[in-house]
């Protein structure tokens, strides 16, 4: 539903050694709600992600339409699924092993009264890498959702944008 209204250009593609040309949407078109709507939080309901939700999964029960899952990423500033959305318990051990390696449970930082401090700071604890990107991933899960009612707002002010 996001790219319907974007406008088709015609794009050459080079197969073997043939040139193509083919008709695609033009997805460079950067569309983004502006951003005193986004300022102003009181029009948000906060909503906590459980483990292996998608936006289209949460569009569909917030919205009653999976296809209203930009609506919820835009809202949140993701843009790149894999990077900027919370990450399954699953998905997040797989991304923690590639990334460290056998160095998982190495430790990555450490913190003291929640700010990092040195490793011979007093009291200071250490924190591992695994619990590092545990960390950044908990803070995606609390996200923000557009009260339904304010959908037809939306639809109306992404369509005047195209």
């Amino acid at each position: 539903m996001y790219f319907n209204k974007f406008p088709n250009i015609l794009y050459d593609f080079d197969i073997g050694s043939k040139t193509s040309v083919i008709q695609v949407k033009d997805i460079t078109r950067n569309i983004r709600f502006r951003r005193d709507v986004l300022a102003n939080i009181t029009i948000y309901d906060e909503y906590d992600v459980v483990d292996g939700e998608t936006p289209e999964i949460i569009a569909e029960k917030v919205y009653g339409n999976p296809q209203y899952h930009w609506i919820v990423m835009l809202i949140n500033d993701v843009y790149d699924y894999r990077k900027d959305w919370v990450l399954s318990q699953y998905d997040l051990d797989q991304y923690v092993t590639n990334k460290y390696g056998s160095a998982k449970y190495s430790i990555h930082h450490y913190t003291k009264n929640g700010f990092i401090v040195d490793s011979d700071t007093a009291g200071a604890s250490s924190v591992s890498n695994y619990d590092y990107e545990i960390s950044i991933n908990e803070s995606k899960r609390r996200i923000k959702i557009v009260p339904k009612y304010l959908i037809d707002k939306i639809l109306t002010e992404y369509k005047s944008l195209m």
